[in-house]
């Protein structure tokens, strides 16, 4: 297999990633200014998984509140000044990234980043039957009837987790604890 690289996205790499968006999650469509946003508000947030013949994935991940993530296919306006989790809005793997330990790096680099900027957790809404995956990443489910209203603009099936964050999710990529 070839060697995979995670890196920031820039404003070129939109098309791209719409690209993929349209193949992981057709069921859950976004406009591209949903992407946009993002990318402006927290750029640290959005990278793209790079191989040699191009883009294989992406995430998107911002600080948020905790227990609202925000409806399907909206804008956000701005960040908040207290944000309460950091929140993955979309983690997308092309079938060919699938297996390859991608996820599951990408997952711990927004560990880092959400330790970083002082945020008790992680948080997001896994849908299209990804709770799995998410389970094996440390997150958990949260039941809460408020939530009901915003999982709605996904689908019967999405799920709110959480994943807190603990001393030891408070390391570098190279293993040593950040001061």
């Amino acid at each position: 297999m070839q060697s995979v690289t995670w890196r920031l996205m820039t404003a070129t790499d939109l098309p791209a990633v719409m690209a993929i968006a349209g193949v992981v999650h057709p069921d859950y469509p976004e406009d591209a200014v949903v992407f946009a946003e993002r990318l402006r508000l927290f750029p640290d947030g959005c990278l793209v998984l790079e191989q040699r013949d191009g883009l294989r994935g992406y995430v998107v991940s911002h600080p948020w509140h905790r227990a609202a993530p925000p409806a399907l296919n909206s804008l956000l306006g701005g960040l908040p000044v207290q944000a309460g989790s950091f929140y993955i809005h979309d983690l997308a793997l092309l079938p060919s990234a699938r297996g390859s330990g991608a996820g599951g790096t990408i997952v711990a680099r927004l560990v880092q980043i959400a330790a970083r900027a002082g945020l008790p957790c992680l948080s997001l809404v896994a849908i299209d039957g990804s709770s799995g995956f998410w389970g094996r990443q440390g997150f958990h489910e949260l039941h809460d009837p408020a939530l009901a209203a915003k999982l709605a603009s996904y689908d019967d099936a999405a799920r709110y987790m959480e994943r807190e964050l603990v001393p030891e999710d408070e390391t570098t990529e190279e293993g040593r604890t950040t001061p």
